[in-house]
């Protein structure tokens, strides 16, 4: 039996989906006051879990499989045509990848991005305290990729580090900049890098089927999904709302 065997994981109650304001969800969670929890999150990543703060879940709804955990293998991964035309749309943006944490400039940015991108939804609210709790968390190998142009601070994207792989776990950017692509850039800076540091995949998180804000991952190619046991090629995926 391994040291992880017993890591202990709970079934949350009916809440609100965060992604269809009109329907329930629930979730699997993995018990966040679990010492353990840090070493085996590089493995929760590989079967479709996902880390938001200090919590590390994956959907779990008894109607829906809409969410569907995505990774691209970085060795396999060209730029199509668009992204390629955001490298050089982009090309006088400068990229650091720095320590996670928090700082006046970029609580700034994070706060006019959920104001624009989530008005009314709450998360509009956030503060200080949010901005730690959600983007930082107290044990994760994070770190800050920003994007700047001439000092100015563009984007931020969140990426937890293991040895094998990164995952992308928030991306923020300007409002203000929307033509620019800034998501789509954020991802592309990330798979170069992860490409420099030989990990195998960069994790995208979910995509969901029907939901305009998430398909934008189906655009990065090779794509692969969890289909509830194992990786498979994107387009041989069945995301469905009803089992």
């Amino acid at each position: 039996m391994g040291e992880n065997d017993n890591l202990r994981l709970f079934h949350t109650g009916t809440h609100a989906c965060g992604y269809w304001p009109e329907r329930t969800a629930r979730d699997l969670v993995f018990d966040p006051h679990d010492a353990r929890l840090p070493a085996f999150y590089p493995q929760a990543l590989q079967w479709g879990f996902r880390r938001s703060g200090d919590i590390v879940y994956r959907p779990h709804c008894p109607h829906c499989r809409a969410c569907v955990a995505v990774r691209i293998p970085v060795d396999g991964f060209v730029p199509n045509r668009s992204q390629r035309r955001c490298l050089v749309r982009n090309a006088s943006v400068d990229v650091r990848v720095l320590p996670a944490g928090r700082d006046d400039e970029r609580l700034a940015l994070y706060r006019r991005y959920l104001g624009s991108r989530h008005p009314g939804g709450g998360m509009d609210t956030h503060g200080a305290h949010e901005f730690d709790q959600f983007l930082v968390g107290s044990w994760a190998n994070s770190r800050f990729l920003e994007l700047r142009e001439a000092g100015r601070l563009l984007a931020v994207a969140v990426t937890d580090l293991d040895a094998l792989a990164m995952s992308a776990v928030y991306s923020f950017y300007d409002p203000d900049e929307v033509s620019r692509g800034l998501g789509t850039l954020a991802i592309l800076k990330q798979l170069e890098w992860a490409a420099r540091e030989r990990r195998r995949h960069l994790y995208l998180g979910y995509w969901i089927s029907g939901h305009d804000k998430m398909d934008y991952k189906r655009n990065f190619r090779p794509l692969e999904g969890f289909d509830g046991r194992r990786w498979r090629p994107f387009d041989a995926i069945d995301a469905t709302e009803d089992p």
